[in-house]
């Protein structure tokens, strides 16, 4: 099986719909598993998802475990030689899944991509291409991490700065979690999400240890998805902020106490790596 996608989803009934239906269009002509977690929905997901998708191979959380511990849940089922995972908020272009497996299958390099991200008015979300916000980029400088963060340009003095950032094919730090497509064999080779990430900075971590083990992150923008960002609704409530700010804590004390080298073959570690970047 060449691709399984695997969503999760938490009382986004409608927007499920949405995103499942894109989705399914997208992978027509891929041999695929669609695999979607219901992390303790109240609202009519569970019904909706049986009547309307019954292709989908369903997990039902009875308690809710946060999205590293369902989207580890799903990649445990999953049986493809790639794992999509995608937020139950967006919307896939018709061609997203096809492009993104040809730019894969290209670059043995990857351990995983990620694609432009547009609001539904169309606008570019700059974290798609960097992978963190302004308020994640502001950590890892305050704390020293950002050195390890290179392709992120936290350093306004960084000399391979790239103007039109949106639409260069590039090597990246992170991928952005709302889409990630990664390589089954990478993530059985890193590890799957930590679970301390309940809700955020999960996909950060991920993306660090393939880059520690001597992968490549790439941001793909010759496709694109529409994110609605659902979450950015409730981030004054005490929840949003607990697991926003817990997150940085968790991330800041894993790697300030023992940084590991990241594996780069036939580059000394003393010198920073290049990054490819096409046209």
């Amino acid at each position: 099986m060449k691709l399984s996608v695997i969503v999760v989803n938490h009382n986004m009934c409608n927007k499920l719909r949405q995103a499942l239906f894109t989705l399914n269009r997208a992978c027509r002509d891929i041999d695929y598993e669609l695999i979607v977690v219901d992390d303790a929905s109240s609202d009519k997901s569970v019904a909706m998802l049986g009547n309307e998708f019954p292709q989908a191979k369903l997990i039902v959380n009875q308690h809710h475990a946060g999205v590293a511990k369902a989207r580890n849940q799903g990649i445990e089922e999953a049986k493809g030689e790639y794992v999509l995972l995608v937020n139950a908020d967006t919307i896939s272009g018709k061609k997203t899944v096809e492009h993104v497996l040809e730019f894969m299958d290209a670059h043995n390099d990857a351990g995983g991509v990620g694609v432009r991200m547009l609001s539904p008015r169309g606008k570019f979300i700059s974290e798609s291409r960097t992978g963190f916000s302004r308020a994640w980029g502001g950590l890892l400088k305050l704390t020293g991490l950002a050195k390890h963060f290179p392709k992120s340009r936290l350093y306004k003095n960084d000399d391979d700065w790239v103007e039109d950032e949106e639409f260069a094919t590039t090597e990246v730090d992170v991928i952005n979690g709302a889409f990630m497509l990664l390589r089954r064999s990478v993530v059985n080779h890193v590890g799957d999400f930590d679970e301390r990430f309940v809700k955020f900075g999960h996909d950060i971590d991920l993306s660090f240890r393939i880059r520690l083990a001597g992968y490549k992150n790439y941001y793909f923008p010759k496709t694109y998805i529409l994110s609605f960002n659902t979450r950015l609704r409730s981030k004054f409530t005490w929840s949003y902020i607990r697991h926003f700010y817990g997150a940085m804590i968790i991330f800041a004390a894993k790697y300030l106490l023992h940084m590991p080298e990241i594996k780069i073959p036939a580059i000394p570690q003393m010198f920073a790596p290049k990054y490819e970047i096409e046209r």
